[in-house]
């Protein structure tokens, strides 16, 4: 219980106030139900969290560490179709494309998924999404939560491109794990099993063509199926569902479970998190994004900037950051990290207890100077207690 006091005709009034327990998302129109929200409804969806406007399913077992060990060793189906896609066409879409990111994108092959780093005028990040190639003239950026199509329509009408910019009714959903291959294999064919990483198909599914791209948001093997919807929003929820129940039903020897992009694998494998990780205040070097930064090879939005970050040299970089202490629980709090003299080097801005490593493991940018694997270092935890720790690359050691 809190205790709340004012001012009331003169006298101190005393309130009792419940902690909050149990807060729940108050749906509206204003948040975007998917194709497959009903299904995971069913499925027991225990919370939800809201991604580009639009619902993303935050969790089905117990615990973390419970969905963790199954996605290591099965098979799960997420609805992320909170993933939004930015469709660019016209011919100018590759102008607007290369201007976009430091990334060169010339020899990049329709079929293609390419991880690109999108920069603001002063270097910093906007977003880190995957590009599609679908043509010479058509490409669709798969974004986090950011609102790159508006940035992409203010630059394409500030350079006056002759391109149309709009998002399309795309609803991804993946389907991750070790067993995902067999799985998708027992539906499409063997033509699943020659899409190469950061690859794409395209395949027949009940008359409709669907993208099927061999990627996703977890270090195991994985697909992500571009679902297209239609015009009318519930012939969409249709075929969306003919479709997740279709994957349900061949899943079901390959132990199939509702999943979402699980927080131990995602740090684990060191997969950053635009807004946790990292903001428009980093710029690609200190997220490790040097090889995608081809500055001399083209001109991009925030390519002087980046000249003369690189020029200056980085003051910080993100690391992994492994920790004892009791098994932490992400609280939404950083976590700072200290040098060994109690110097503040950097703070935790995603952690979590991993299974596998038996200690707590979190992602950080740390100060110039202290970089360098398995250096000492210490963290204060959300009780104010000092643990010992280390510093670890990216992604996590096997």
């Amino acid at each position: 219980m809190g205790i709340l006091y004012g001012g009331q005709s003169n006298r101190m009034r005393k309130t009792t106030v419940k902690k909050s327990q149990n807060i729940k998302l108050n749906m509206s129109r204003r948040i975007r139900r998917t194709p497959f929200t009903n299904k995971v409804e069913k499925l027991g969806v225990s919370d939800f969290t809201v991604v580009n406007h639009m619902l993303l399913p935050k969790g089905f077992r117990k615990t973390v560490e419970e969905d963790y060990w199954h996605l290591n060793k099965h098979v799960q189906l997420w609805d992320v179709s909170c993933q939004r896609q930015v469709q660019i066409t016209g011919k100018d879409a590759f102008k607007l494309i290369q201007k976009l990111t430091p990334r060169p994108l010339k020899n990049m092959e329709t079929g293609k998924c390419f991880y690109i780093p999108i920069l603001n005028e002063h270097g910093g990040m906007i977003n880190d999404p995957v590009l599609l190639k679908l043509d010479d003239d058509m490409f669709w950026i798969s974004i986090a939560d950011s609102d790159i199509l508006l940035w992409a329509n203010g630059i394409a009408i500030g350079s006056n491109l002759d391109v149309q910019i709009k998002e399309p009714d795309v609803y991804p959903l993946a389907v991750q794990g070790p067993k995902s291959e067999e799985l998708l294999v027992s539906i499409f064919g063997e033509s699943i099993r020659k899409i190469k990483f950061f690859n794409f198909r395209v395949f027949d599914f009940m008359g409709t063509k669907q993208i099927i791209a061999r990627s996703g948001y977890s270090k195991q093997d994985g697909f992500e199926i571009y679902f297209k919807g239609f015009e009318k929003y519930f012939d969409s929820v249709d075929i969306g569902e003919k479709l997740w129940d279709a994957i349900w039903k061949a899943g079901k020897k390959f132990n199939i479970s509702p999943g979402c992009p699980n927080l131990i694998d995602r740090i684990e494998g060191g997969l950053m998190s635009y807004g946790n990780d990292f903001t428009k205040d980093n710029n690609p070097f200190e997220c490790n994004l040097d090889k995608y930064c081809k500055s001399s090879s083209h001109n991009f939005i925030g390519k002087k900037a980046l000249e003369e970050i690189k020029k200056k040299g980085l003051k910080q970089k993100m690391r992994g950051v492994m920790f004892g202490g009791k098994p932490y629980k992400p609280n939404g709090k950083l976590l700072p990290v200290l040098s060994q003299n109690k110097k503040i080097i950097g703070r935790i801005t995603s952690g979590i207890f991993s299974p596998k490593y038996k200690k707590n493991i979190g992602l950080s940018m740390i100060s110039k100077g202290h970089w360098n694997e398995n250096e000492k270092i210490i963290v204060e935890t959300s009780d104010g207690k000092l643990v010992k720790g280390t510093i670890t690359t990216l992604p996590f050691p096997k």
